[in-house]
């Protein structure tokens, strides 16, 4: 057996959500600022996106299955956007994004508001 196909069998750790159009400069742009900004901001930012698309999936599966015929899509959440408003901004803004969840969304709202704080706003070149 080669290398190559020993290799392709081992698991691997990927970070890529599902494909979404339009989304893969964000990846080129993780490059550039790791040298800019501190490891450990960007790896919490990484780590608390992976966290909202879970809770995403797991708030919206039972819907889409239901509803699959109507689906509502899985909202978007920009930790960018929320993080330029205050703390009850922050919280009508998620309540407004998730309006249409048919499953309780406080505890994801009160965790992630909870996993915000501390986080630092990457500035964006103009």
């Amino acid at each position: 057996m080669s290398m190559a196909s020993k290799s392709r069998d081992l698991p691997r750790v990927t970070f890529q959500a599902p494909e979404k159009p339009g989304d893969n400069s964000s990846h080129k742009k993780l490059g550039k600022l790791t040298v800019k900004y501190n490891r450990k901001d960007l790896q919490r930012r990484l780590d608390l996106e992976e966290w909202i698309d879970a809770q995403l999936q797991e708030l919206y599966q039972y819907q889409l299955q239901e509803e699959a015929e109507a689906a509502t899509p899985e909202p978007e959440i920009d930790i960018e956007d929320l993080l330029e408003v205050s703390n009850e901004e922050q919280k009508s803004k998620l309540q407004e994004i998730l309006h249409e969840c048919s499953r309780p969304t406080e505890d994801f709202i009160t965790e992630l508001l909870n996993r915000l704080q501390g986080l630092r706003k990457i500035p964006q070149k103009k």
